[in-house]
C-alpha cells in the first residue's frame, strides 16, 4: 500500500483548505472527511465480544482486517501518499500508531471563537436551507446552536476533546497541529514544515489559485459552501456574529497557543 497520513483536528478550521493544497501535490492525495474512520469504528464494534461470533477474532486477525480496510478502500487510488480525512483520528492515535507505525497525523487547530463563528456564519448565510448539523432545524437561536455544537458530544466539543486527547497522549509526537492562523498567513512555513514532518520532498504550491469544491455533497448536507475553496489563501479579518458574551466563552479554549500549556514533544505551526 501507498504512505499513509490522516488530518484530523477540529472543524472550520482549515483541513479542506489543507487537502486542496496537498492535492496539487501529483503525488498525493487528500480530500474532505469520508467514510473510512466511519467503517473503522464500526469493524471494530463488530469484532467485539458483542458479536457471538469473536471467539475466531484474535487481535492479529483484527488487525489484518483493519488494515485491509484502508488498503481495499484506496486499492484504485494512484498517489504515492494518501492522506484520509476524520476528526474522529485524533482519538484512534493508539490503534493507529499500531496499525500504522509510520503514519502521521496533521490536526488542524483554530481559536474557538472564531470556529463557533465561522460555523454561524453559515447558519446565517443559508437561511432557506437547515443545515443537517443541527438535524435540519431551522428553530434556535446563536446560543442555542452554539452550546449544541460545543458540548461533549457536539461537532466542535467532541473534535475538541479527541484533540486534546491527542495533544496529550503518549502518541504526540506523530502528531502536527496546523494553526488556522499560520496556514492563511503563512502557508508556504505550514507547507515546508508538513512536508518534514511526513518526511517527503518538498513541492512548489501555487498559493494564488487554490480550489475544492464537492456541491453536491454540500447542498444535500443543508449547507451550501461548507467545504469549497477558492482563490488566492490569505487571511480575511472580519467582524465576529457571534454577541460579546458568547465570543468571550471560547476565547480562552486555545490551549496550543500558550507554551506553558504544550506538552514536550507536541509540534504547532
Amino acid at each position: 500500500m501507498t504512505a499513509l497520513h490522516f488530518i484530523s483536528g477540529l472543524p472550520r478550521s482549515g483541513s479542506t483548505l489543507l487537502a486542496a493544497l496537498l492535492r496539487q501535490n501529483p503525488r498525493f492525495q487528500a480530500g474532505m472527511s469520508g467514510p473510512v474512520a466511519g467503517l473503522f469504528d464500526a469493524l471494530i464494534a463488530q469484532m467485539s465480544a458483542r458479536n457471538e461470533f469473536s471467539v475466531f477474532l484474535d487481535d492479529a486477525k483484527r488487525e489484518r482486517i483493519l488494515r485491509g480496510l484502508f488498503e481495499s478502500y484506496y486499492a484504485d487510488c494512484p498517489a504515492d501518499v494518501v492522506f484520509d480525512t476524520s476528526r474522529a483520528w485524533c482519538a484512534r492515535m493508539p490503534a493507529l500508531a499500531q496499525l500504522f507505525p509510520e503514519a502521521k497525523v496533521i490536526a488542524c487547530v483554530r481559536e474557538l471563537p472564531w470556529v463557533i463563528d465561522s460555523i454561524e456564519r453559515l447558519v446565517q448565510r443559508n437561511v432557506f436551507s437547515p443545515s443537517s448539523m443541527f438535524d435540519y432545524s431551522p428553530g434556535g437561536t446563536v446560543y442555542t446552536r452554539a452550546s449544541a455544537v460545543a458540548g461533549q458530544e457536539g461537532m466542535v466539543g467532541a473534535p475538541y476533546d479527541a484533540l486534546k486527547q491527542a495533544c496529550y497522549g503518549a502518541q504526540r509526537d506523530r502528531l502536527l497541529l496546523v494553526q488556522y492562523e499560520t496556514l492563511t498567513t503563512e502557508p508556504a512555513r505550514v507547507m515546508n514544515t508538513l512536508y518534514e514532518f511526513i518526511g517527503e520532498p518538498t513541492f512548489e504550491h501555487d498559493f494564488g489559485h487554490v480550489g475544492y469544491d464537492v456541491t453536491e455533497f454540500d447542498e444535500r448536507a443543508g449547507t451550501p459552501g461548507l467545504h469549497t475553496v477558492r482563490g488566492e489563501v490569505k487571511a480575511e479579518p472580519r467582524e465576529t456574529v457571534l454577541p460579546p458574551d458568547l465570543f468571550n466563552r471560547f476565547v480562552n479554549d486555545a490551549f496550543w497557543t500558550d507554551s506553558n500549556n504544550v506538552p514536550e514533544g507536541l509540534r504547532v505551526v
